[in-house]
């Protein structure tokens, strides 16, 4: 008799839990499995992340037009200074030209300028070496000031995203009152996190690049002094020799 009723209990628990765990099941909202897309939580940062984008091609548009000018401009054979040293000291000023010319380089351009001033006082080729020099190291130089502003810019830009996010998570607290919910904060949180990691993201390519660029132009700058120096040797050998 005992044990009937232990097993009349026994699935009367069974039957209770079974009803608890299909109600329970039923309350639960479905939860939807999410991918992490970066196009999408991009999407989430609002209209900053179009300001980042645009900056961002900006960037690697200066960083591939700077560096690949910079390629072309130190591919100078190693022996071009020795063959203008031997065409200038036996009188072929037009084929010492013509090597020049050969050459897309700063450096060529350069010792060009100052075989074109031979037959001038010492003074006037080296001021006009000189000032080609200037000149050839400005072009160089120009759109790297557009890079430093926007390595310095984006990470800027995307703190505002993130103060504007921490501001409409706020106000969405305030507005919502005591039915404060994580997607109610939700939006202002994407915002805010977004951009920061957007602006971060543009700003160390474009300081990387703006660094890597002027060590190289340093690097060309320094072969073109060492060519102004040899090319006014090389004018100064012949009154040595006299």
């Amino acid at each position: 008799m005992i044990s009937n009723l232990l097993f009349i209990q026994s699935d009367s628990v069974v039957e209770a839990v079974n009803n608890v765990t299909e109600n329970v099941t039923a309350a639960a909202p479905a939860v939807t499995e999410q991918s992490f897309d970066l196009l999408s939580m991009a999407a989430k940062g609002g209209f900053l992340m179009i300001v980042l984008a645009v900056l961002s091609i900006i960037a690697i548009y200066i960083f591939g037009q700077k560096w690949w000018m910079i390629h072309k401009a130190g591919q100078i054979d190693k022996n071009f200074m020795k063959d203008i040293r031997d065409y200038i000291h036996d009188g072929k000023i037009k084929s010492a030209i013509d090597l020049c010319e050969h050459y897309d380089s700063p450096v060529a351009r350069l010792v060009q300028k100052g075989i074109e001033r031979l037959g001038r006082p010492l003074s006037d080729i080296q001021a006009s070496v000189e000032n080609t020099g200037n000149a050839e190291v400005a072009r160089l130089e120009k759109g790297l000031p557009m890079l430093a502003t926007i390595a310095g810019g984006a990470p800027m830009i995307g703190f505002l995203g993130t103060v504007i996010g921490m501001v409409q998570a706020f106000f969405n607290m305030y507005t919502a009152g005591s039915n404060v919910d994580i997607a109610t904060l939700s939006g202002g949180i994407f915002t805010a996190m977004i951009t920061t990691v957007g602006g971060l993201v543009v700003g160390i390519i474009a300081y990387f690049g703006y660094n890597y660029l002027t060590s190289n132009i340093s690097n060309l700058v320094f072969k073109m002094e060492n060519a102004t120096i040899e090319f006014m040797d090389v004018l100064h050998e012949p009154a040595s020799e006299e």
